[in-house]
């Protein structure tokens, strides 16, 4: 992408970006008139994990350094058995991955990170710290610090798109990538570009894109908003009874550690501030599993198919009534799934 179309593209990008925080900025005053100033700036302050992130069934918690900065994890399973790692989505941690963790221990080295900047890694300041390769490269560095030298790659959302990508670029440490709830990169640029309901349906992609008020939204209300993600009947899960109460507080424990609220937004700021050049063969030659819940609200179903020209050996996998938070909502259904895969291509 030459400089000229790349500052066209910004331009357009922040006046969109401008527009939608107006409206955001009505919302924002009307919801505090009609739920008071005392509940919007609520925050309540966590110092230490919920009891349902101390369970000891889904592991150990750990820190390691890689590249630039510290990661915290969670791991269980024997040091024997071969690495399967897990990237979490947004808003979310680790502890997205509860009802893998469980199920797959038995067999495997099983390890979910806190990607940069979310829950108890470290918060990097700067949008440049969160872009594209040090994602990639955090996945590398974890791979080589936990003594391995390839993993199966297990994959959701924000973690699925870096999860694609290090598997074009490092195909060799990914003997099996298994991806939740997320296109590969080039499929959705694909898409996003030429598809209506698609850009409609991510218009928080250019709204995390203006400064303060994204973070202040998402905080209101004691985080009111991670709640609403996996609570409510839009973006939920279809299943209610798969995320309890003490779970929603695990992942608000998590969006509230300092920092990390803006780290997280970072993530869509640093993709459309430093966007990757474009690959001569973005094909991932990894055997790889896509699994779709088909009540995803921030993907449009129409972007499933045109995957195989981007994934040589590629298994799609839809979950019929399920939410975009797919492991969570489904997590037997999609256990199963990943057992079927990984046993078919071994």
């Amino acid at each position: 992408m030459n400089f000229f179309s790349n500052i066209f593209r910004l331009c357009v990008m922040y006046a969109l970006a401008s527009v939608i925080g107006v409206l955001m900025l009505i919302v924002t005053a009307f919801t505090i008139i009609f739920k008071g100033p005392r509940w919007y700036f609520k925050r309540n302050v966590r110092n230490s994990r919920p009891e349902c992130m101390e369970d000891a069934s889904l592991g150990s918690h750990g820190f390691l350094r890689t590249q630039d900065v510290r990661l915290h994890y969670v791991a269980a399973g024997s040091c024997s058995k071969p690495l399967m790692l897990f990237l979490h989505g947004f808003p979310e941690c680790w502890y997205s991955w509860r009802y893998q963790l469980k199920e797959f221990k038995k067999d495997y080295r099983v390890v979910a990170v806190d990607m940069r900047g979310y829950c108890e890694s470290e918060v990097l300041s700067g949008m440049h710290n969160y872009e594209m390769s040090k994602l990639v490269g955090d996945v590398k560095g974890v791979i080589e610090a936990l003594g391995y030298s390839s993993c199966v790659l297990v994959a959701h959302d924000w973690g699925g798109l870096v999860a694609w990508t290090f598997a074009m670029d490092y195909p060799d440490l990914v003997d099996k990538l298994i991806c939740m709830n997320v296109p590969h990169p080039d499929r959705f640029n694909e898409h996003y570009y030429d598809n209506i309901r698609q850009k409609y349906m991510s218009w928080y992609m250019i709204f995390f894109q203006i400064p303060v008020l994204p973070e202040m939204m998402i905080s209101a209300g004691d985080y009111d908003s991670v709640k609403a993600c996996y609570k409510n009947d839009q973006m939920g899960l279809r299943n209610k009874q798969n995320v309890t109460d003490d779970d929603v507080e695990a992942f608000k424990f998590a969006a509230s550690q300092p920092g990390s609220c803006s780290a997280a937004i970072n993530y869509y700021r640093a993709l459309w501030r430093y966007p990757a050049e474009p690959r001569h063969n973005p094909v991932v030659t990894s055997p790889s599993l896509l699994i779709w819940g088909e009540e995803d609200k921030a993907f449009d179903k129409d972007i499933l198919p045109g995957h195989n020209k981007f994934v040589k050996d590629l298994t799609l996998k839809k979950v019929s009534g399920a939410s975009h938070f797919v492991q969570q909502d489904e997590p037997v259904i999609v256990n199963i799934i990943m057992r079927e895969f990984l046993g078919s291509s071994e």
